[in-house]
C-alpha cells in the first residue's frame, strides 16, 4: 500500500511488568513471536538504506514493507534480539550513543529502573557483519529540539565521527533522542551529512516523506501480536510538517 512501518525497539530481554517506560522494553519471546509473525505473512523487511530509496522514489515500496530499529544499543540485543533476527535474515538499524559506548542507561534511574549497560564499539563492530547497520542517536543523549542549533550540530558531527572512527565505514542514519527536534535541528543533522533521520511521531513513511524526519511505531513491553498489527495498520498520527530550506 505504499507506506513502510518503521518499528521502534529498545531493550529486548526477559523483564518484569512496570508502569513506566514501557517502550523501552520488549518480552523476547513477544519480539520472537512478532519476527516470526513478519516472516509467515510475508511482510518486506528494508534496512535503512532501501527505505531512503523507497521515500525519494527512486524504487517502489513493496507490499507489507517493515523495517526494524532499536534505539540505545543495549547490550541485550546481542543475546536476545541478533538470533532472532538472524533466525529470519532480517536487516535492522541499531542507533548508539557514540559517547556512552560500553557505559549505561543511566536516564532510567530517575524512574526507578536499572541502568543497563550499552554495548561496546567492539560489540558494535561484530554486528556490521550480521546484516545489522549502526547509526547515530547522538553523542550523549539529550534532547535536541531544546538545544541551540550549534549544540545540535556539534552532537551531530562529534557523534557520526566517533562512530566512524570505531566502526571504520560511515555512519548514515541518526536517530533524535526522546523524538526531540525541531526545524533547527533537522537542518543540523543535514548539514552534518546524514541520509535519514527517525523520530517517534506514530505514522507510516511514505514517497515524499523528508527522509530526515522519517516516523516510526514503538513497540512496548504489553503489546500483544495484535496489538503490534494494530499499531502498524491502524494507529497514525498526522506527520509533523517541517519545511526544510
Amino acid at each position: 500500500m505504499n507506506r513502510i512501518q518503521i518499528l521502534m525497539y529498545h531493550q529486548v530481554g526477559d523483564f518484569p511488568a512496570m508502569e513506566s517506560h514501557r517502550a523501552t522494553y520488549c518480552d523476547h519471546r513477544r519480539f520472537g513471536t512478532q519476527m516470526a509473525y513478519l516472516k509467515m505473512f510475508g511482510y518486506k523487511v528494508l534496512s535503512m538504506d532501501e527505505v531512503l530509496q523507497c521515500v525519494r522514489g527512486d524504487k517502489p515500496i513493496p507490499p507489507r514493507a517493515v523495517a526494524i530499529t532499536f534505539d540505545d544499543a543495549y547490550e541485550n540485543f546481542y543475546e536476545y534480539a541478533l538470533p532472532i533476527l538472524h533466525r529470519h535474515n532480517f536487516p535492522a538499524t541499531v542507533y548508539a550513543i557514540a559517547g556512552m559506548l560500553g557505559g549505561s542507561a543511566d536516564w532510567l534511574i530517575a524512574d526507578g529502573h536499572q541502568a543497563p549497560p550499552l554495548m561496546t564499539g567492539a560489540r558494535l563492530r561484530e554486528l556490521l557483519s550480521a546484516n545489522i547497520a549502526i547509526g547515530s542517536h547522538s553523542f550523549n543523549h539529550i534532547r535536541l529540539g531544546e538545544q541551540t542549533s550549534e549544540l545540535a550540530l556539534n552532537e551531530a558531527l562529534k557523534s557520526k565521527a566517533a562512530l566512524e572512527d570505531v566502526l571504520g565505514q560511515a555512519v548514515d542514519h541518526f536517530c533524535y533522542p526522546y523524538g526531540s527536534h525541531n526545524l533547527q535541528t533537522v537542518e543540523a543533522i543535514a548539514e552534518a551529512g546524514y541520509k535519514t533521520a527517525v523520530t517517534c511521531e506514530r505514522a507510516p513513511a511514505t514517497i515524499g516523506d523528508d527522509p530526515l524526519t522519517l516516523p516510526r511505531k514503538a513497540v512496548a513491553w504489553g503489546d500483544s501480536l495484535v496489538g503490534v498489527w494494530w499499531k502498524m495498520h491502524m494507529k497514525n498520527t498526522p506527520k509533523r510538517p517541517l519545511i526544510r530550506r
